[in-house]
């Protein structure tokens, strides 16, 4: 489904939900206790996240890699609802049962629920994280699930996906003839890992999506790599809110995914000596410059008027 954004007003609201959705999600995730119903409120977050995606998953994209990949602030929060989208991405591209789907999407929401604090503190820190940060990380999954338990949480398949996100055993099977546990543990920890590397970090830039793509596919045996080309099927190389240049110097950012083998719909936002464009142009897939290179969030440092940008890439349809 997709729509345009009629005024920057609209913009402004849609871009406000998700960045409600992101700061209630990361007062859960750091305050657990203090929350009544938790199992239910985590739940209505996922619902929430579901809503939002029916407006237009490429909107919903453009958005989320924009925020993911701008600031390591609040990096919890937002790493976690970035997991959460893709894992319900990539449930509906492998037609998970719809069980299968709920343990896994909440399962990427919470996954880190016993370092969020921790969590945050890396992404701006500078230096290497202290044995006693490094000994916390190492056993944030087994904490996380106990704590989830003690929250209420009674599923034990969305308990031991969180258990379980960190270990990733080789197998020859198809994805879809997995124990349940092992598929769903290998597809949380393959997203885990694609979103990590596009956000940056005080002590370095976020990659770029389509070098973080490629890490994800080549890292594993041929076997283990259903996932990593699911999810590349599913946001595709040049994900919406990435940036690329394409071959004649000049830099977009790309609008909407393309089902067509001439690539993604894209906004040219800098000319080729750099200067902002105003207002951004148009560049489809069929357009005769091509993508030359995926480039970091961190290479285009200008102020974008992201509701414009929308607006084309609604019309590019």
């Amino acid at each position: 489904m997709s729509f345009i954004l009629k005024s920057e007003d609209e913009y402004e609201d849609l871009l406000g939900l998700w960045s409600d959705l992101e700061s209630g999600l990361g007062i859960v995730l750091s305050h657990p206790h203090s929350v009544q119903q938790f199992p239910q409120r985590i739940q209505q977050y996922d619902r929430w996240m579901q809503n939002l995606i029916q407006y237009d998953t490429d909107v919903a994209l453009y958005l989320l890699f924009q925020l993911a990949s701008h600031t390591p602030v609040g990096y919890s929060a937002s790493h976690a609802l970035m997991c959460g989208v893709l894992c319900h991405l990539l449930a509906e591209e492998v037609q998970l049962p719809a069980a299968e789907r709920d343990s896994l999407v909440q399962a990427a929401l919470t996954m880190n629920i016993a370092m969020t604090a921790l969590q945050d503190q890396l992404a701006t820190q500078r230096g290497r994280p202290t044995p006693a940060q490094e000994l916390e990380v190492r056993t944030h999954e087994a904490r996380g699930a106990d704590l989830l338990q003690a929250l209420g949480i009674n599923n034990e398949l969305w308990l031991q996906t969180v258990r379980g996100h960190h270990q990733d055993p080789a197998f020859e099977q198809e994805l879809v003839r997995l124990p349940p546990l092992q598929r769903l543990a290998h597809m949380l920890h393959v997203v885990d890992r694609y979103a990590a590397m596009i956000s940056p970090r005080q002590s370095r830039e976020g990659r770029s999506a389509t070098e973080s793509a490629n890490s994800i596919v080549t890292a594993s045996p041929a076997h283990n790599n259903q996932v990593g080309e699911a999810l590349v099927r599913v946001v595709g190389l040049f994900p919406p809110g990435t940036f690329v240049q394409l071959d004649n110097a000049t830099v977009g950012v790309v609008m909407r995914r393309s089902k067509q083998t001439t690539g993604p719909d894209v906004a040219i936002v800098l000319t080729d000596k750099g200067q902002l464009m105003r207002p951004p142009r148009l560049h489809t897939g069929s357009s005769n410059a091509a993508i030359a290179a995926a480039l970091p969030a961190s290479r285009v440092r200008e102020h974008l008027n992201h509701h414009l940008i929308l607006q084309l890439g609604a019309h590019a349809v």
